[in-house]
């Protein structure tokens, strides 16, 4: 493993409901057989001493899926919380979940709030969870907060500028990504993170969510140990 690594990994998780297809199973069944390799990004990210990890698990787009795939994702989210949080507290792991949380149910919000309150004072790994996220609903939350500061006469717009309005965005308290990672062979970003990737290292795997294993992880942060960051400079 090369000396250098991202202080923060961000992964698309994709590929779940094609793994399930080529098997004969229904979506769900490889949304399921994802939910370890989550656990396997966490163990390595702590093991490695990176210091953030932020996983895409559902779109504000998704929303559009049949009803009862995203009545099944919501289950399974649910039930990974209840299941996890336990390890995730005792291994120094503090979650939150970033995203419009309103769209939750009102059970499911609840258990995000109890997790993240379990979890607020640990510092080994900051891991956040987007969960009917988008990038671009993202900044419009973030535009609408200072707006709001200056109406209300504490934040003079010509304060603003790009550290004040990446502190307003959800992962404001958080280093930017420093590399991206996004399974499932295709090479977009897709809405996810849209200010904080401005500089951030890309890596595309062919291989689906459920198949991506600690090997893999550890090619990209091989790979990323290779690279020379310039963020535009010469």
């Amino acid at each position: 493993m090369g000396a250098i690594l991202p202080r923060h990994v961000a992964i698309i998780m994709d590929g779940n409901g094609r793994w399930a297809e080529r098997r004969g199973l229904a979506r769900h069944a490889g949304h399921r057989e994802g939910v370890p390799v989550v656990r396997m990004c966490v163990e390595e990210c702590v093991r490695h001493g990176i210091g953030a990890l932020t996983l895409f698990a559902f779109s504000s787009e998704n929303w559009g899926r049949p009803e009862a795939e995203v009545a099944n994702l919501m289950t399974l989210f649910f039930d990974a919380l209840e299941r996890e949080v336990d390890d995730l507290d005792r291994n120094g792991v503090r979650l939150r979940v970033i995203g419009d949380r309103h769209a939750l149910s009102v059970r499911l919000q609840g258990r995000v709030a109890d997790a993240e309150r379990r979890t607020a004072g640990n510092t080994r790994l900051a891991l956040q969870i987007a969960v009917s996220y988008g990038g671009r609903w993202d900044i419009v939350q973030a535009a609408r907060r200072l707006a709001a500061e200056v109406g209300a006469g504490s934040l003079r717009a010509a304060d603003i500028d790009e550290t004040r309005f990446g502190g307003a965005l959800a992962l404001g308290d958080v280093p930017d990504p420093d590399l991206f990672i996004r399974t499932g062979g295709e090479r977009r970003i897709s809405n996810f993170l849209l200010w904080n990737l401005a500089y951030t290292e890309l890596w595309f795997t062919d291989a689906l969510w459920p198949d991506f294993d600690a090997a893999a992880l550890g090619a990209a942060l091989e790979d990323y140990a290779g690279r020379k960051r310039r963020f535009g400079r010469a």
